[in-house]
């Protein structure tokens, strides 16, 4: 309670003096440290100025052409352009074509920005890069809510951390569980898709009672002291006194899920989840609470009023992207590399062929290209310490890196294959 008041407190002096909060972690950090880096050298960022196609000699980029404040200016480049735009994950057309579960493209909420949608993957193809079509998944699949906002639309809350809490169960419309809920996301949609059956939805329920949402919250819906009437209000939240009532509500089978969660009760009083083995991995305890017993990720649901979440598909970020080779150069569809277009970040595609060993597999290959996209475009490398000349044209003289990571990523590709434990 001291530490999370004087969290509150500073925040409300910086919301006070500043506008914003001050407190950076994590992502939030990392970008700022990276900003900070490029104004200090004077970088010039262009904000509110969209690219609209990419300036070509030949087959060499070597600009693009922008707009800003409704005039088309063009900015001309003496090394090349990197296209690092976020991928599609608010692109409905490629979605429609990638994702299995949404046909329409619209039947996807991604949690990424609303501003990621395809620009770089466009821009690619339209000087003849290719976009990756044929990977194990096409995205870091994540269960999302729909969180209304007051323009009428929704955004997507990403469902990370509570579902491994004690407490939580997640059911389909039958009312059955499908999965280990404190698995991770990505896998936790993998096992939605898998138990839904074509032609069905893949909606799911996460569903807690009142000890369990005053304590972790529920989704956007924050735990004590924050009154949950207002999510109730908005069809965010549903609440009901008995678990009947709440099915009835959500149109959630009432007699099975009175079953499931009763059948659920017993083994997490006892530790034990005989059903999905719940709780038995590190990686679930990790995710519980350490002071609950006797399994840190399992706790019965007891005491009403019972509250549940809408699960629908989502994602944090797209795999597939444009192809690209060691350089972090984008490749025509005959593998050679187009002169002076690169593709980092989500705009390139999977290093690890579309499989989601661990968080931050599209942050740290994203960070680890844009430093060599930079190194090759500057004209540096490191060999020996020894700074070597990198100049795009002698560049070619590093393309045998190209067949040893294609060799990589098939190794990378059999282990991948196998079941992670």
């Amino acid at each position: 309670m001291l530490y999370a008041g004087k969290r509150l407190l500073r925040h409300a002096r910086d919301l006070l003096f500043h506008g914003r909060g001050l407190h950076l972690v994590n992502g939030n950090a990392l970008v700022a440290r990276l900003l900070k880096s490029a104004l200090d050298r004077k970088v010039r960022l262009l904000t509110d100025t969209p690219v609209r196609e990419l300036l070509r000699d030949g087959e060499r980029v070597f600009g693009a052409r922008v707009e800003s404040a409704g005039r088309l200016i063009e900015i001309r480049t003496r090394r090349g352009v990197v296209l690092a735009c976020g991928g599609f994950p608010h692109d409905q057309q490629r979605i429609a074509r990638l994702f299995g579960h949404a046909p329409n493209g619209t039947e996807h909420l991604s949690a990424a920005p609303k501003g990621n949608t395809g620009d770089g993957l466009r821009l690619g193809e339209s000087v003849g890069a290719c976009v990756e079509s044929d990977l194990t998944h096409a995205a870091a699949w994540a269960p999302v809510s729909r969180v209304p906002r007051e323009d009428g639309g929704f955004s997507g809350f990403a469902h990370l951390m509570e579902r491994a809490k004690p407490g939580f169960i997640a059911v389909r419309q039958n009312g059955q569980r499908f999965v280990n809920e404190a698995d991770s996301y990505h896998d936790f949609m993998c096992a939605l898709f898998e138990a839904t059956e074509p032609g069905e939805c893949p909606v799911s329920w996460l569903i807690c009672d009142h000890r369990t949402q005053r304590r972790y919250g529920l989704g956007w819906s924050k735990p004590f002291p924050f009154p949950t009437a207002r999510y109730v209000r908005e069809g965010y939240l549903f609440k009901a006194p008995t678990l009947v009532e709440l099915a009835l509500q959500c149109g959630i089978d009432a007699q099975q899920l009175e079953e499931t969660v009763s059948a659920f009760n017993l083994g997490a009083e006892l530790g034990h989840d005989p059903l999905f083995h719940r709780g038995e991995s590190l990686y679930n305890r990790a995710q519980g609470e350490v002071l609950h017993g006797p399994n840190p990720s399992l706790g019965s649901l007891r005491r009403g009023p019972f509250y549940a979440v809408k699960l629908v598909p989502g994602s944090l970020g797209t795999f597939a992207g444009l192809n690209t080779d060691a350089c972090a150069r984008a490749l025509d569809e005959h593998g050679a590399p187009i002169p002076g277009l690169f593709a980092v970040g989500n705009d390139m595609n999977s290093i690890m062929n579309g499989h989601y060993p661990s968080g931050g597999i599209t942050l740290g290959p994203g960070m680890t290209f844009g430093y060599i996209a930079a190194r090759v475009l500057a004209g540096q490398a490191d060999e020996g310490n020894q700074p070597v000349d990198m100049s795009f044209s002698k560049a070619e003289e590093i393309a045998g890196a190209d067949e040893r990571m294609r060799s990589d990523q098939e190794k990378l590709s059999g282990v991948c294959n196998e079941k992670y434990t």
